[in-house]
C-alpha cells in the first residue's frame, strides 16, 4: 500500500500498515524521534492561523487568541518539552541485580520500548491541545499514531487533517474523522495503546472496546473539581482567579471549577468579589468576543436546563453579568446557584460551561467529606493562608492534581504529570511521564558466567537437608 493511499484508508489497513512499518523497525533513534516531532512542529507553525479561525467557527464565538494560546502554544510546548528532553529519558536504567548474582558479575537494566501504534482520541473542548499534547509523549517514546478528533469540532478537524496530509507520513501519524460510529470502530482494532480524553459514559466504552483486544488505555475523564476557600484566603483573590478560570474558554475545561466551597460568613463578600471580578473582564455577554460561546446548542440546553431546575427548586441564582440570556447566540453570562440541593441535576452533573455550584460550610470537616463522599476529582483547589489546613485538605482527599491559592494551573507544567484518577481517569501524560506512559518498561537481566546453583545442591537431585538449608533462610 503506498503513502498516498493510506490516507483515504480504512481504519484496519491504516492500523496494519503502521503496525507493519512498526515490526520491521521496532526502534528508533532520538534523532529519527525528534525529527518526527519537529515535522509536527513544523506543521503546526504554518497551519496554526486556520487552526483557529476554524475553531472560532466551530464554537460559535472563539477568539482565535485564545485558540492560539491554549490549542497550539498549549501544544507547541509540550511537543519542544519531548523534543529537547527526549534522549535522556530514552536511556537505560542501571538496576541492583539479586544476590548472589549481584557478586557473581550479573548486571540488569530496564529499557524502554515503543509500544507500537497508538490511538489518540480528542476532545472538542480543546480539539488540537488534546490531541498533540499526548502525541508529544507517543512520538519521544518511538510510537506511531492514529488520531481521531472530535466530530463536534468539525471545522478544526478538518483544518488539522488538511495540515496533517501535508506534512506527515501516515505511517507516522494519520488523522481520522468521524462521529461516534468511527471510534466505536477504531477502539475495537488491536492498537497497542489508546489515550480518549472526554466524558465519562464514552470512557466506559473506549475502556470496554479496548478489553476485547486487551489493550492498555489513558483515560482523562473530568469531573466536578472542587474548590475549598478557608477562612484565611483573600477573598478578592480568590475571586478573581476563579473568575478568571470560570470565563476561560466558557467554563469549558476538564480541570474548571466545578464547586466552590466558601464560608458561611464570607458568602455575600464572596459573591460581590466574584460580580466585580467577572464583570470586569466581561462587561457584557452577548456579541462580546473575548467570551467563548458554548460548543454546541445541545450542550447549551443542558445547562441551561440545569440552572432552570435549580431556580425552579427555589435556589438562588446569581446571574453575572445581569443581563438576559441570549436566543439569538450561545454565550452566556456566569450563573451562580447558591446550596442547590443533593438531587438536583447541577449538583450531580459535570457542568462543563459558564455555571458554578457555590456552596456553603461551617465546618471544614464537613467540606472533605463531602468531597470523599464522591467520585475522585481531576482537580482540586484550595485556597488559604494556614499551612496547617491546606496540608489537611490536601492530604485528607485524592485527586488527579491540586493547586493551592489558584485554578487550573498544575496542568500546565510540562514536568509533572497530568491526569485522573478513579472516575476521573487513568493513566498520565506530560514529560517524562507522558514517555514512560507510552513506552513498554522492559527488564533486561544479563547473567554471569558463573552458576552456583548445583554446588549449592540447589538443583536436582535435591541432596538431604535441601529443604532445611531454604527453611533457614525463612527470617524476619
Amino acid at each position: 500500500m503506498t503513502t498516498h493511499s493510506l490516507v483515504d484508508a480504512q481504519p484496519s489497513a491504516l492500523l496494519e500498515a503502521q503496525q507493519q512499518r512498526f515490526r520491521l523497525q521496532r526502534s528508533s533513534s532520538a534523532d529519527e524521534r525528534r525529527s518526527r516531532i519537529q515535522r509536527v512542529i513544523d506543521m503546526l507553525v504554518a497551519h496554526h492561523g486556520a487552526i483557529a479561525e476554524a475553531a472560532d467557527l466551530d464554537f460559535g464565538g472563539r477568539h482565535p487568541g485564545y485558540s492560539t494560546a491554549n490549542d497550539v502554544l498549549g501544544s507547541l510546548a509540550a511537543l519542544k518539552d519531548a523534543r529537547d528532553h527526549l534522549e535522556g529519558w530514552m536511556q537505560s536504567e542501571p538496576r541492583s541485580a539479586f544476590a548472589p548474582y549481584d557478586q557473581l558479575g550479573a548486571t540488569a537494566s530496564v529499557h524502554y520500548q515503543p509500544k507500537g501504534s497508538v490511538l489518540i482520541l480528542g476532545a472538542w473542548n480543546a480539539p488540537v491541545f488534546t490531541l498533540l499534547a499526548p502525541l508529544a509523549g507517543v512520538l519521544a517514546a518511538g510510537n506511531r499514531a492514529v488520531l481521531k478528533p472530535s466530530e463536534i469540532a468539525p471545522n478544526t478537524a478538518q483544518a488539522v487533517a488538511d495540515a496533517i496530509t501535508e506534512f506527515l507520513d501516515p505511517t507516522d501519524v494519520a488523522l481520522i474523522c468521524g462521529g461516534p460510529e468511527v471510534a466505536a470502530s477504531l477502539t475495537s482494532l488491536p492498537f497497542d495503546h489508546i489515550v480518549y480524553t472526554g466524558g465519562q459514559a464514552a470512557g466506559r466504552a473506549v475502556m470496554a472496546n479496548a478489553a476485547r483486544n486487551l489493550v492498555p488505555v489513558t483515560l482523562e475523564l473530568g469531573g466536578k473539581s472542587p474548590v475549598v476557600i478557608g477562612r484565611s484566603a483573600d477573598i478578592a483573590t480568590a475571586a478573581f482567579r476563579i473568575a478568571v478560570a470560570k470565563g476561560t474558554n466558557g467554563g469549558q475545561i476538564c480541570v474548571n471549577a466545578d464547586t466552590t466551597y466558601v464560608p458561611t460568613e464570607s458568602l455575600d463578600a464572596f459573591v460581590e468579589a466574584l460580580r466585580t471580578a467577572y464583570t470586569e473582564l466581561y462587561p457584557t455577554v452577548e456579541g462580546n468576543p473575548d467570551v467563548t460561546a458554548i460548543v454546541t446548542d445541545r450542550h447549551a440546553a443542558r445547562i441551561d436546563g440545569y440552572l432552570d431546575e435549580a431556580a425552579g427548586l427555589g435556589v438562588r441564582v446569581e446571574t453575572i453579568p445581569a443581563e438576559p440570556i441570549s436566543s439569538a447566540e450561545r454565550r452566556r453570562p456566569l450563573r451562580v446557584a447558591v446550596d442547590p440541593p443533593t438531587t438536583a441535576a447541577i449538583s450531580q452533573e459535570e457542568i462543563f460551561g459558564p455555571a458554578m455550584v457555590l456552596r456553603t460550610y461551617d465546618d471544614l470537616r464537613q467540606v472533605i467529606d463531602e468531597i470523599n463522599s464522591g467520585p475522585k476529582p481531576l482537580a482540586l483547589y484550595y485556597f488559604g493562608q494556614d499551612a496547617e489546613e491546606q496540608g489537611t485538605v490536601v492530604d485528607s482527599t485524592t485527586s488527579g492534581g491540586v493547586t493551592v491559592n489558584d485554578v487550573m494551573m498544575h496542568p500546565g507544567m510540562l514536568d509533572a504529570p497530568f491526569g485522573g484518577v478513579g472516575a476521573s481517569g487513568m493513566g498520565h501524560y506530560n514529560g517524562r511521564e507522558g514517555f514512560l506512559e507510552f513506552s513498554h518498561a522492559r527488564t533486561v537481566f544479563v547473567a554471569p558466567d558463573v552458576d552456583p546453583r548445583r554446588e549449592w545442591g540447589m538443583l536436582p537431585p535435591h541432596a538431604d537437608g535441601y529443604r532445611e538449608g531454604m527453611a533457614a533462610q525463612v527470617t524476619p
